[in-house]
């Protein structure tokens, strides 16, 4: 598993990371992480894979979806093609509790 940033500590960072909104596109209507890039699990691991995202490969990049579970995977995938990730624990949920 990957490693988790708590949503206090991604926001204190933020400058830090590239973040990685790997939900489906019809799950973004509730809200997002300003700045982030939407960019669905599939899609990610593919580009991942296809060496199509090597413009943030020394960056330091956080995923997250929903919930927390596709954005552990995702920042698992990323970590296996050698970029350095986490993942925001809690997903997007935590980001901005209701």
């Amino acid at each position: 598993m990957s490693n988790k940033i708590p949503a206090n500590e991604l926001k204190s960072q933020k400058s830090d990371y590239v973040i990685i909104d790997v939900r489906e596109a019809d799950e973004i209507s509730g809200g997002v992480i300003e700045g982030s890039i939407h960019m669905p699990l599939g899609l990610c691991i593919r580009n991942a894979k296809k060496k199509q995202i090597e413009e943030i490969r020394s960056k330091k990049i956080c995923t997250y979806c929903g919930t927390g579970y596709r954005g552990n995977i995702a920042a698992d995938e990323l970590v296996k093609e050698g970029f350095n990730a986490v993942t925001l624990d809690g997903g997007f949920g935590s980001w901005n509790p209701t």
